[in-house]
């Protein structure tokens, strides 16, 4: 049996779509195995967000040919998309796959072995006007799923080169997104996270449908306890969402809504469509409609023109706003966008500190806010088990490790558990009856 080994950098959608396409090998005959090892096909799926995450990309697509150089070595992804020449100029590539085209990978690569020359199948991304649908063929059978539905951004922020590696808006059809979501409860998922390059935007290139649309679709399957939502643009958090997270306990009370700048200058040079002010008072209205709501962020340090006084009104707007958790990013040059151009360039020194007085910060709000939960009783989905020791997430995802007398604690159970004391990366809880 040929074997396929995956190595996926960047985000949770590259994850959920290095799982689509272990699906395909799989169902073609492959055995999926570990990429630190010898394998006849290896898979690399690149991310372009910042420069680091590109060269560590190149250095992994090099790695995989030191590994076997007799295997196929594809590549796909965002580095695939944006520099399809570079990518096939590694030595040792045979395969190379943008953001597109992934439902014939392993085509490619049977074509590449056969034929011993190199493929390229890298798509003209902008002009793309349809979701491409890569229907899982299997499941790894843990307790927590990803499901892709939307693809593509129209936002270009000045920073970010995402727009230009994966096109304009495109969103699945809820025929596919009800047939993925029953497949998944027929494996035992009891928990199905919903992933996108801009998520909030499903439905809007045709005006037919909403994200709401997409929650409630998932929601119809009783099987399905929790629905979450990955990374959401504030200003698509609609009023509608709003009262379906009130009304629905199985929608999870955690957003991640990326705040980037907490300066309203920087905040405007980055062409984020929205103003502190504005950005606090959704914050006010989701905690007073949504109790236990948990929100956390992404913050960019470092952007050109962040002055020392821009960086300490930063620092003060996340004090007040009171994060679960922070997750801290220095400002990466991106070739090709607006903000490389920019004047007031902030030095990799200055950044590497702004960045560590913000992840302090952040991990005195995440403490703060596991603080105001202690004592409290929640329901735990266990993703992990052995005897009486277990770890799972509660619904606004905080990690809870639980040591009980009981040795019947099983993955993909839900139980309630006491938040008896505040640990590094979460809670010890005690079990409930």
């Amino acid at each position: 049996m040929p074997t396929v080994a995956f190595i996926t950098l960047g985000c949770k959608v590259n994850q959920t779509e290095t799982e689509a396409m272990a699906g395909l090998f799989r169902q073609r005959g492959y055995e999926t195995v570990e990429a630190d090892g010898q394998a006849d096909v290896y898979v690399i799926n690149t991310c372009s967000v910042t420069h680091l995450g590109e060269r560590k990309s190149r250095q992994m697509v090099r790695r995989a040919g030191r590994l076997n150089p007799d295997a196929i070595v594809a590549v796909t992804g965002c580095f695939a998309q944006l520099s399809p020449a570079e990518a096939a100029a590694i030595q040792g590539v045979d395969v190379v796959v943008g953001t597109q085209n992934r439902l014939h990978i392993v085509d490619y690569v049977e074509q590449a072995r056969e034929h011993k020359q190199q493929i390229q199948a890298v798509s003209d991304i902008m002009s793309m006007n349809a979701f491409e649908e890569i229907p899982l063929q299997d499941s790894p059978g843990r307790t927590r799923a990803f499901m892709k539905i939307q693809d593509g951004c129209d936002n270009y922020c000045s920073y970010c080169i995402i727009p230009y590696a994966r096109g304009h808006l495109r969103s699945r059809s809820l025929s596919g997104i009800r047939e993925e979501t029953r497949f998944l409860a027929d494996a035992g998922y009891r928990e199905i996270v919903l992933t996108g390059i801009n998520l909030g935007t499903y439905g809007r290139e045709t005006g037919r449908n909403t994200l709401v649309d997409a929650v409630r679709t998932v929601l119809a399957e009783p099987r399905i306890a929790r629905v979450r939502l990955s990374s959401t643009e504030s200003l698509e958090i609609s009023a509608e969402l709003i009262g379906l997270m009130e009304q629905d306990p199985r929608l999870c009370p955690h957003l991640h809504l990326p705040l980037q700048a907490g300066d309203d200058a920087i905040l405007a040079a980055m062409r984020r469509p929205y103003t502190t002010s504005e950005y606090a008072e959704l914050l006010t209205l989701l905690r007073q409609r949504v109790p236990g709501l948990a929100v956390t962020t992404d913050i960019i340090v470092g952007f050109p023109g962040e002055s020392a006084d821009s960086f300490a009104r930063t620092l003060e707007y996340v004090r007040r706003m009171g994060f679960a958790k922070i997750h801290v990013f220095p400002y990466s040059k991106r070739r090709g966008t607006a903000a490389a151009t920019f004047a007031g360039q902030v030095g990799d020194a200055e950044k590497k500190r702004r960045v560590a007085e913000l992840m302090q910060l952040g991990e005195q709000s995440s403490l703060e806010f596991r603080r105001r939960m202690l004592g409290q009783t929640v329901p735990v989905l266990l993703e992990r088990a052995d005897g009486g020791q277990a770890e799972g997430l509660t619904p606004n995802y905080q990690r809870v490790f639980i040591v009980a007398a009981e040795t019947g604690l099983a993955e993909n159970q839900l139980v309630q558990a006491e938040l008896s004391g505040i640990q590094a990366e979460g809670f010890a809880g005690r079990l409930k009856k």
